[in-house]
């Protein structure tokens, strides 16, 4: 099980499910099944098990895996059930008590879009916004843990939310998830960033997921080739190299090739202003707990 606060999982909305799966197949060597208990609408999409160790093991652009080699969970695709409804990828974070976390989101000034919810026995799944209105998931573990692979070509590797003000959201996610960002093992793979550093300052706050890949250019020219399209073209950031991409629906994501020795550190909020240090950020949250307290 993941602990509370780590992304745990990733879906993206689509209004053809089925040209979802010819894309992210190509590109990352995704095979899909029918999810679990869903009939036949939402499809999970895979990788082997096993961490690539041949020159035929998946990478950005495989054609997926032997069939006798077990494989493990890296996403969902999701058909949308309403046209008018958003075609984006949604990041899952864990948390072992759905109901706990969305009462402390409330108080936080959140607004819990789908109360948790059972999806059979594979968890308890929840949507929320922050306060700025970016939405994310949450998973409460039961039979699907959520990742099978991550942190790898091909699979989440890390979550960005693009908001208008960092500083209020620092306070915000240092509430909910202190312990995954700034607890003595935390391993955080969660940033924030103001939205006017890579996008129009017009667009809403949201989360973008990013994909690794061991080769952003042959994955940029994948994307192209099949219909996507190169929304912000590569530039640095703290903890790699990232270029922000649509596929074939318009769904945004990105793709993060690191580098070696990348360490996570807190994007400035604006430029020429002092960049906010973890212990900083550690404080804020604890003050907020406190005066809840």
């Amino acid at each position: 099980m993941y602990p509370e606060g780590v992304p745990c999982w990733i879906d993206v909305q689509l209004p053809d499910v089925e040209a979802g799966k010819r894309f992210y197949g190509e590109l990352f060597g995704w095979t899909f099944k029918v999810a679990p208990g869903d009939g036949a609408h939402e499809v999970w999409a895979y990788l082997p098990e096993a961490s690539p160790t041949s020159s035929d093991a998946p990478s950005d652009i495989a054609q997926g895996a032997p069939s006798d080699v077990p494989l493990a969970p890296v996403a969902a695709l999701v058909p949308k059930p309403d046209g008018r409804m958003p075609t984006v990828w949604t990041p899952h974070f864990a948390t072992p008590d759905a109901v706990a976390l969305t009462a402390r989101l409330r108080a936080a000034g959140g607004q819990v879009i789908t109360t948790p919810t059972p999806v059979g026995d594979l968890g308890v799944a929840a949507l929320a916004t922050d306060p700025e209105g970016a939405v994310f998931g949450l998973w409460q573990a039961g039979t699907h843990p959520g990742f099978g692979r991550r942190h790898e070509p091909g699979t989440f590797a890390w979550a960005e939310l693009y908001t208008r003000d960092t500083k209020a959201a620092n306070t915000f996610y240092a509430h909910l998830f202190h312990d995954a960002l700034f607890g003595p093992d935390a391993d955080p793979d969660f940033g924030r960033a103001a939205v006017t550093e890579v996008f129009p300052a017009e667009m809403p706050p949201h989360f973008l997921v990013h994909f690794g890949t061991e080769d952003r250019e042959a994955a940029l020219g994948v994307v192209t080739r099949l219909g996507g399209r190169v929304q912000v073209p590569p530039f640095d950031t703290s903890y790699g190299n990232v270029a922000v991409v649509t596929d074939n629906q318009g769904a945004s994501f990105a793709l993060l090739q690191r580098r070696a020795g990348d360490d996570w550190r807190e994007a400035p909020q604006e430029e020429g202003q002092k960049e906010q240090l973890p212990d900083d950020l550690r404080l804020e949250g604890d003050e907020n707990r406190e005066d809840e307290g």
